[in-house]
């Protein structure tokens, strides 16, 4: 019941009409009997100052970051946990008990979730995208003990970039999705991730489409676990076509819940909610 006391956490970003944090948020917020809404709030680049300054005047418990203040929000930010430097990204702030933002990176526990009993130190990983997402991904693999990641790109600036962030901790191998040797690194892959938003249910992107092109996909062989971020739609062509070759696959839906309930623990000091919470709410919903 919403009464005049109630608070709220808001998603900010742009766009946010797709979102599906308000849906296992708010679910996850009654289960727990908290006087909390979580909304999704549209917001320009020219107005994230403005907005965020706002929301500390006002009755807001927290934040979600999206694209593309993800990496924008940090100089508003007066705490930022050594993930979310490390990182280069902020998906979660809360008020600290000076009234500023205090600012975490919870993607990386969502990536991981689904892997987590699959076994995967020492294993060869291939991350598709240079992006902002890959990040959390490459830092997911590390984390998992990976003892080859490689990351395929059409990018060769971002892909440079990439490599280098990471230069102190893993020795990353790129290449351009044209180069001939991507086949060999695909055919030897145990696990291959998509950064990318080829094949997202987006006006923008063509969504019966597979990352780089059905031919690049050739040498997947039936043991390689193929984990696609997308959610929606879900199966992706990605995720359609590997199940058909034999694949273990799995969608970004699970990340989606993890990170969102690292989120709310982190706004709530500790409080955890079941993970059947916020998947059963997105279920019904889709």
């Amino acid at each position: 019941m919403i009464s005049s006391k109630t608070s709220f956490i808001a998603l900010i970003g742009n766009p946010v009409s797709h979102s599906l944090s308000p849906i296992m948020q708010n679910a996850a917020l009654q289960y727990l009997g908290l006087d909390l809404i979580y909304i999704a709030v549209p917001c320009k680049d020219k107005d994230l100052e403005l907005v965020l300054n706002s929301f500390k005047k006002i009755n807001c418990k927290g934040l979600n970051i999206t694209i593309p203040h993800k990496e924008k929000v940090f100089n508003l930010c007066s705490e930022i946990s050594p993930i979310a430097n490390k990182l280069k990204a902020i998906n979660t702030l809360k008020l600290n008990s000076e009234k500023k933002w205090s600012a975490t990176n919870t993607d990386v526990e969502g990536f991981i979730y689904p892997l987590k009993n699959l076994n995967l130190a020492k294993k060869k990983g291939i991350v598709l995208g240079s992006g902002g997402a890959a990040r959390s991904v490459i830092q997911g693999l590390i984390n998992l003990n990976l003892s080859t990641i490689s990351v395929i790109s059409r990018n060769k600036s971002s892909l440079d970039e990439l490599i280098k962030n990471f230069d102190n901790q893993i020795q990353l191998q790129g290449l351009l999705n044209s180069d001939d040797q991507a086949q060999i690194l695909i055919r030897e892959a145990d696990l291959i991730v998509n950064t990318t938003p080829a094949g997202m249910k987006t006006t923008k992107y063509e969504n019966n489409v597979i990352p780089y092109g059905e031919a690049f996909w050739r040498s997947l062989n039936s043991q390689t676990i193929v984990y696609d971020l997308i959610y929606n739609p879900a199966p992706t062509t990605l995720l359609k076509f590997s199940a058909n070759k034999g694949c273990m696959t799995i969608d970004g839906l699970e990340m989606l819940v993890a990170q969102g309930i690292k989120s709310l623990s982190f706004w709530t000091d500790g409080l955890e909610v079941p993970f059947h919470v916020m998947n059963d709410a997105l279920k019904k919903y889709l």
